[in-house]
């Protein structure tokens, strides 16, 4: 069995700063790609950040500068730094993990505030 557990989501103004992370354990192994989507009221869920093994990393354009992803393989954990938050960040986050299967986060809440 798997879990994939986020954490690191709640309220913040608009231009402060969050870090999710996401921890991945259980029978999971190889873990090939970490990452994080967001899913707005009314939206359909859309890639925020992902990184491979290697490191190599893809962002959304509307995120791009903002937020950098990164990960501890050791721990089998990603992570999300957001900077400069928007109103528009204002979602709830799943972690989304691959490897010999693919496995989702049951989300965490960020809401952005004037």
């Amino acid at each position: 069995q798997v879990q994939v557990v986020e954490s690191g989501g709640g309220l913040v103004q608009a231009g402060g700063s969050l870090r999710l992370s996401c921890a991945a354990s259980g029978s999971i192994f190889n873990i090939n790609a970490m990452g994080w989507y967001r899913q707005a009221p009314g939206s359909q869920r859309e890639l925020v950040a992902f990184i491979t093994a290697g490191g190599n990393t893809n962002y959304a354009d509307s995120v791009k500068g903002r937020f950098t992803i990164s990960r501890d393989n050791a721990k089998n954990t990603v992570y999300l730094q957001m900077d400069s938050l928007k109103l528009e960040d204002t979602a709830v986050y799943y972690c989304y993990v691959v490897s010999s299967s693919h496995y989702w986060g049951q989300g965490t809440q960020v809401t952005v505030s004037s």
